[in-house]
């Protein structure tokens, strides 16, 4: 990803203290029913990595099989490949085969870059129905889906994104990830549409990149989190910062978060899964949890790269 990537130089200037939980984050938490397990899952963003042959992935592995590898290490995928194309039930159904003896394995797809990006969420009513259809395919393993709004979708397109918003199906959770400066540089921007997300019950990405500050907005319309990380190839950043988002998810679960949903992502994308095992660990150690965590071929690679 390379969202938010700032040089080396730059990356020691960075300011990475998460900022203080906004009033609606409070209230939303405060008013969560705690009538369920606390939900916690940590993936990746792609399965067919080249990069994790002879790290996780067994070195002659096929890629065609890379799939079958990822569910092994993996609760959760984010799933960046519905975003290109949208896939029809026949495509989906093979994926979701290849998840079926990982207990609690969930796809959480992003929306078609056909409506978000070329239809601008406008005239998309078929396009989105054939997004739904392929993707209801993947049944219990489906999890939340969630709409990027790119950096060229200003908050003059909020009409837009309110019409198209309230006729989403609402049996399948989305979250929405919010990408233009204005939307959180004019305050009332931010509280209108962090508002209409409360209203709709649909929840707001956190994407945490080191040269994006301003989109770690820590919002919380639903109790329920979806978090991407960005690191940055290892760098000691990475766990330090970490380290504050754990501490940051086990406050909001003591005040009523429901779930969490943590992707990693890095620049380069070689360095996801020691990264993603930090995280996992960290989780089980802080919040007494026992998420799975990727079984490395060299296993003291796993945590510390």
């Amino acid at each position: 990803m390379e969202f938010g990537r700032v040089t080396p130089q730059e990356l020691q200037e960075v300011d990475f203290t998460l900022p203080l939980n906004p009033a609606l984050t409070i209230k939303t938490l405060l008013a969560a029913k705690n009538d369920q397990p606390f939900q916690v899952h940590v993936g990746c963003a792609k399965w067919g990595r080249k990069e994790w042959l002879g790290k996780i992935y067994p070195p002659k592995t096929k890629d065609a099989n890379f799939l079958d590898e990822y569910v092994k290490h993996f609760d959760c995928i984010e799933l960046n490949a519905t975003f290109y194309q949208v896939y029809g039930a026949a495509t989906i159904a093979k994926w979701k085969e290849k998840a079926d003896a990982t207990p609690g394995f969930k796809f959480c797809p992003k929306f078609s870059q056909s409506i978000s990006h070329f239809r601008r969420l406008q005239n998309a009513e078929e396009l989105t129905t054939q997004f739904y259809e392929g993707i209801l395919a993947f049944g219990d393993k489906l999890g939340p889906l969630f709409l990027q709004l790119g950096d060229s979708f200003t908050p003059n397109s909020f009409p837009a994104v309110k019409a198209y918003l309230e006729h989403l199906p609402k049996d399948v959770p989305v979250f929405v990830e919010l990408r233009h400066k204005d939307w959180f540089a004019v305050p009332e921007n931010s509280t209108q549409i962090f508002n209409l997300l409360h209203e709709l019950n649909i929840g707001a990405v956190i994407t945490d990149a080191s040269g994006r500050r301003d989109v770690v907005h820590m919002n919380l319309p639903t109790p329920h989190a979806f978090i991407r990380f960005v690191g940055n190839s290892l760098d000691r950043t990475d766990y330090t910062r970490v380290d504050e988002w754990i501490d940051r998810i086990k406050q909001w679960r003591d005040m009523g978060l429901q779930s969490c949903w943590f992707f990693m992502h890095q620049h380069d994308e070689r360095y996801s899964p020691e990264l993603a095992d930090y995280v996992s660990d960290q989780l089980n150690q802080k919040l007494g949890l026992s998420l799975p965590r990727p079984k490395f071929m060299d296993r003291d690679k796993g945590l510390f790269g």
